[in-house]
Parts: structure tokens; C-alpha cells; sequence
């Protein structure tokens, strides 16, 4: 008889993947035993056929004594979906309702939380410099994958994007020319320095890593719904704990803080856009 798991007899394909989740997490220490289980396995499934495997165990054995291919695998599990000003009306909102709140803090710390390559970092920073905040803020951008981070670093973007994320700027309130912050070369747009200058990239795992910093604004948007409930409890657990009283915190248009654990620890302040602001004690 196959393994029961929350009353539910497992599959074979269902332990399988279960076993390689356990393996990686011991091995390799990335958790992604609480992710959607249904996302999950479409992940897996493409990476195997993609990458050639008959089979799980096959697929899990070569992870495990071959690092590389871990590392192929972890691409493809980590959630790499976005762009910039992505879904505008949610940066016209924080331009409109967030920005003047945090106009009244000498210092503000934006956490951007599975930052992914980068684009909705820069898309923040240029609202913070054309509202007169760049001087005294301070965006940490962060995501498990060490390899996305990397070419965030490096603020580059195909230069076949521009249009879209030019469309998607002016639909988001940008009052400049969104040419000022790029410089084309060749195939490639290249994000200016002085955006660079206030953005700190690091490692950060949400399923088992702690606070990070103390923080007025929390962005995590199109990240937890990857995430089962506990994961989803334990993230916003996280995210209440990191920020300040009073603080706001971004989740996705398809993510809601409703029946969490931490629900009545917010105000929400934005239906369609999800936003919501940690109460005053």
C-alpha cells in the first residue's frame, strides 16, 4: 500500500517527487517541500523531459552527485516570471498612496523579496528617484537563485522589451522619458548606474530563511501563490516580523492576505492592487 499523506493515498509519481524535494533540501538546503505541489510537479515534469531523464530516480541521482546539474534543475523550480512596471496600476497606486507616506521618514528600507532578474527592483527605484526619495532610501533585492541575482546585478535587459516596459512606465504614472534610465547598446539595455547605487542584491531563501532588516516596505508580488498554505503562513509570518509598525507590505493581484495567520496583524489599502499596512501599535 503507497504512503498516506494527509488522508490521501500517494501515487507513485507523488512519492517520487516527494523523495527528491527531501533530497534536495538535505543536500543542497533550498526547501521547496512546502511549494504547490501541483506547480511543482509541472516543473519537475518539463525539466525532466527537457532535460532527458526517463525517470525521477534517474533525474534525482544525478543531482545529487553532480552539482551542476542541480543547478539546471534549481532554474527551472525558481520562479522567473516578470518584467518591468509589471501590472502598472499597481506602481501608479504606490506612486499615489505609498510614496507621500514614506516622504515623512528620514530613512526608508524597501525590501524586495524573490527579486527574480531584477525588473521590478529598477521599475521601483525609478518611481523613488522621480518622487525625490532616492537619496534616502534603500531597496535590498533578494531571491534563492544565486544565477537570476547575478543578472540582476548586472541591470541588463533585451532591448525587445523596451517598448513593452516603456507602455508599461507611462501607464504606471512616469513622469520623465523612460530613455533617460537605459542606455541601449546593441541587442541589450543597460539600466544607468545611478539606479544601481541604492540596491543591494543578496541570497535569501523565504521556506528557511529569518528577518531581513527592519524594513517601511515589503514587495513580494507573484511569488506565494507558488506557495501551499503553510509556506504561504510561514512567509507573511516573516514578512510582518521585518517590518516596521505602520509598514506596507505588496503582494501579487492573484495573492490575498485573506484566512493567513497574520491576517488581522494588517490593514488592507488596496483591494485590486493588494496593499496593505501593518497596524499602528
Amino acid at each position: 500500500m503507497n504512503k498516506v499523506e494527509n488522508g490521501n493515498h500517494l501515487t507513485v509519481d507523488e512519492i517520487e517527487i516527494k523523495l527528491l524535494l527531501d533530497a534536495i533540501f538535505l543536500k543542497y538546503g533550498y526547501d521547496f517541500r512546502n511549494y504547490s505541489r501541483a506547480s511543482i510537479k509541472r516543473r519537475i515534469t518539463q525539466h525532466k523531459t527537457i532535460a532527458g531523464y526517463q525517470k525521477l530516480s534517474d533525474l534525482q541521482h544525478q543531482i545529487l552527485v553532480e552539482e551542476p546539474a542541480f543547478r539546471k534543475l534549481l532554474h527551472d523550480l525558481s520562479v522567473n516570471v516578470t518584467e518591468m512596471f509589471r501590472d502598472p496600476l499597481f506602481y501608479k497606486k504606490f506612486r499615489t498612496d505609498i510614496v507621500p507616506i514614506l516622504q515623512t521618514y528620514p530613512f526608508v528600507r524597501l525590501w524586495v523579496a524573490g527579486c527574480s532578474t531584477g525588473e521590478e527592483v529598477y521599475s521601483l527605484a525609478i518611481i523613488l528617484y522621480e518622487e525625490g526619495l532616492r537619496e534616502r532610501c534603500q531597496i535590498y533585492a533578494t531571491d534563492l537563485n544565486e544565477s537570476v541575482l547575478k543578472r540582476a546585478k548586472t541591470g541588463i535587459f533585451p532591448i525587445s522589451k523596451i517598448k513593452e516596459y516603456t507602455t508599461n512606465y507611462i501607464q504606471a504614472g512616469g513622469s520623465e522619458q523612460f530613455s533617460d534610465y537605459y542606455t541601449a547598446r546593441y541587442d541589450s539595455a543597460i539600466m544607468k548606474k545611478f539606479l544601481k547605487d541604492k540596491i543591494v542584491f543578496s541570497s535569501h531563501n523565504l521556506a528557511i530563511d529569518g528577518v531581513f532588516n527592519e524594513m517601511q516596505v515589503v514587495t513580494c508580488r507573484n511569488v506565494m501563490i507558488y506557495f501551499n498554505r503553510k509556506l504561504q503562513n510561514r512567509v507573511v509570518t516573516l514578512f510582518r516580523d521585518s517590518l516596521c509598525t505602520g509598514g506596507f507590505l505588496c503582494l501579487g493581484k492573484k495573492e490575498t492576505m485573506k484566512f493567513l495567520s497574520c491576517e488581522k496583524d494588517f490593514i488592507e489599502i488596496a483591494d485590486q492592487e493588494r496593499i496593505y499596512r501593518k497596524h499602528k501599535s
